[in-house]
């Protein structure tokens, strides 16, 4: 059995296949996915698992250079932006939801939580660790 802390099948391949400069989207569950972008779904309920619980899991394996965030969760959703800036220590890049959304085909595949407030997405560019 594996021992690191990502134990889903699909999360853990993504995050192995990750390159220098790729995407991964972790997003509420109201999110739109174009249909050629590969969607993990982690949603059973409303709020399970959150978006932070998610992205807590995800940040532990996942070698991270630079992050985008919808703009609007400034005002949106302020308390979600500050848990997230407890978590990150890399650059944030703040980008509208509308770009968030269309550069979602560009990511190597979105993890869907059940998170249910508003602006809760993220855009994980992926670092190197040498």
């Amino acid at each position: 059995m594996k021992k690191g802390t990502v134990i889903n099948t699909q999360l853990s391949q993504v995050i192995a296949d990750m390159g220098h400069f790729d995407l991964l989207g972790i997003g509420d569950a109201g999110m739109p996915v174009p249909e050629d972008t590969w969607k993990i779904d982690l949603a059973v309920s409303k709020n399970l698992p959150s978006f932070i619980d998610v992205l807590k899991n995800v940040l532990s394996e996942l070698q991270v250079q630079k992050v985008y965030l919808a703009e609007e969760i400034k005002t949106e959703n302020p308390e979600q932006l500050k848990q997230i800036q407890q978590l990150i220590d890399v650059p944030i890049a703040f980008i509208p939801h509308d770009q968030m959304k269309q550069d979602l085909s560009k990511t190597k595949a979105f993890v869907r939580t059940g998170e249910m407030t508003p602006y809760s997405n993220i855009l994980l560019e992926s670092g190197v660790v040498f």
